[in-house]
């Protein structure tokens, strides 16, 4: 389906050549002040053109603001936002009337629905992602209004060009009886998922922000593309400063949620949160993120192996994840395959493509991100809300409530006084009701 979302409901619409893509949102707070600048910068860090590294496709991307906001504040309606479809070239693609491109979707969408677009990958073309982002930016102003969530996205490897001490690039030991293990990211790879900016990920091309890496990137995806062929990567992504308590269990666990929308993005293959895979070599004992006491009195975790996602509910860490892209379906090299009828014969596909789509995934990812934290705190708020107008619960055995928690610099609390307090207070109101 083309809508996402359960309070947060954003509806794509568009083919990659028709004459316009975009989104309409429905469940915007009311209030929030929004101009279409929040909107376009994040637009255009997505259009395509934007160096030799990207499809040459002349798109501006405009947004145009059609309803739901007046004078600069959202109006709590739904808001419809518009980009036209400005450089279509159609006819790049009539060699799909015969064949249907490998690893494309042009023969799936046949099959399933009897008909498809006749240029270009219609729906599943990257062209769909705009509203996603359109709406992700909406979604992302309320949050760093509202919370100061911060939602930073980058590119961690392309092809077997990994940043140093990612979750992917990390050497491991092959002795099976040695269970002494590092931490899944070196405490450098921490530092950047504790300060990596967009401003510092924008300057390179490849929007990857150790800039050693960057180079060898930038040569590994233009060796892509002189031999008309395609490369994949992966993102990582970082979200800051989110309260805990987001989350659904069982069916729609945050990190559950996480998963549909970044698999939702076209080319995706993979996705992976905290320790990942990486966590599948590591016994209990390590891999266990002990708990401590932060600055403000608050829980807090002595490492992030979880990514700040426990029992499918966040739990205040910074969350991290990484999504695979796959290489781009869409090549120049002509590859022997068959046609709809069977018979045998060579494609080449013209058109303009990516050969590598992940620099411009980054805000894609992004605007997923915002869509999820958007839609689950909305959730958690009206549950919140509802909650807040039942009197107090009294009488609980200590398993079932919170401890109360001191503030920091006040001194240790006395074992058993929380349940001591509960039970004083549950005395009080039985005698005051009798």
């Amino acid at each position: 389906m083309s809508t996402y979302g359960t309070l947060f409901r954003v509806t794509t619409y568009g083919e990659s050549h028709c004459p316009s893509v975009g989104a309409i949102i429905d469940g915007c707070p009311p209030g929030l002040q929004l101009s279409p600048t929040d909107i376009q910068v994040q637009l255009s860090r997505r259009r395509p053109g934007q160096s030799n590294l990207t499809t040459p496709r002349d798109e501006k991307d405009l947004v145009h603001i059609q309803s739901g906001i007046e004078h600069g504040y959202t109006l709590g309606t739904p808001i419809a936002l518009l980009v036209r479809n400005e450089d279509q070239r159609p006819k790049d693609y009539s060699e799909t009337d015969l064949y249907p491109r490998p690893s494309h979707a042009d023969y799936t969408y046949l099959e399933k629905y009897g008909i498809k677009a006749s240029s270009g990958g219609g729906r599943s073309s990257a062209r769909e992602t705009i509203g996603r982002v359109a709406a992700g930016a909406i979604a992302e102003r309320y949050l760093k209004l509202a919370h100061g969530i911060e939602i930073v996205a980058f590119v961690s490897s392309v092809g077997k060009i990994n940043i140093p001490s990612s979750v992917g690039g990390r050497a491991v030991s092959h002795d099976e009886d040695n269970d002494e293990v590092e931490d899944a990211l070196t405490p450098e790879f921490r530092e950047l998922l504790k300060t990596v900016t967009r401003e510092t990920v924008d300057k390179h091309p490849t929007r990857c922000p150790h800039a050693e890496t960057a180079d060898r990137m930038t040569k590994r995806i233009i060796r892509a593309k002189e031999a008309h062929d395609s490369i994949g990567g992966t993102i990582t992504c970082v979200i800051r400063n989110v309260p805990p308590g987001l989350g659904e269990p069982v069916f729609d666990k945050f990190e559950a949620t996480l998963a549909h929308a970044m698999l939702s993005i076209p080319a995706t293959k993979a996705f992976e949160i905290g320790s990942g895979f990486r966590g599948t070599e590591v016994p209990g004992s390590q891999h266990n993120d002990k708990f401590i006491r932060r600055p403000d009195g608050r829980l807090g975790t002595r490492t992030n192996w979880s990514g700040g996602v426990q029992g499918g509910i966040t739990n205040g860490e910074d969350i991290y994840f990484r999504i695979g892209f796959k290489s781009p379906a869409t090549i120049s090299q002509a590859q022997a395959t068959a046609q709809y009828d069977g018979t045998a014969g060579s494609l080449a596909a013209r058109g303009r493509h990516d050969p590598c789509v992940v620099p411009r995934a980054v805000p894609i990812v992004e605007g997923m991100a915002s869509l999820v934290i958007m839609d689950q705190l909305l959730i958690q708020n009206a549950r919140v809300h509802a909650v807040s107008h039942l009197p107090p619960t009294v009488g609980l055995p200590p398993s079932m409530a919170m401890p109360k928690v001191l503030k920091a610099g006040s001194s240790a609390p006395v074992p058993g006084q929380a349940a001591a307090d509960e039970a004083r207070l549950g005395e009080e109101v039985q005698s005051s009701g009798s």
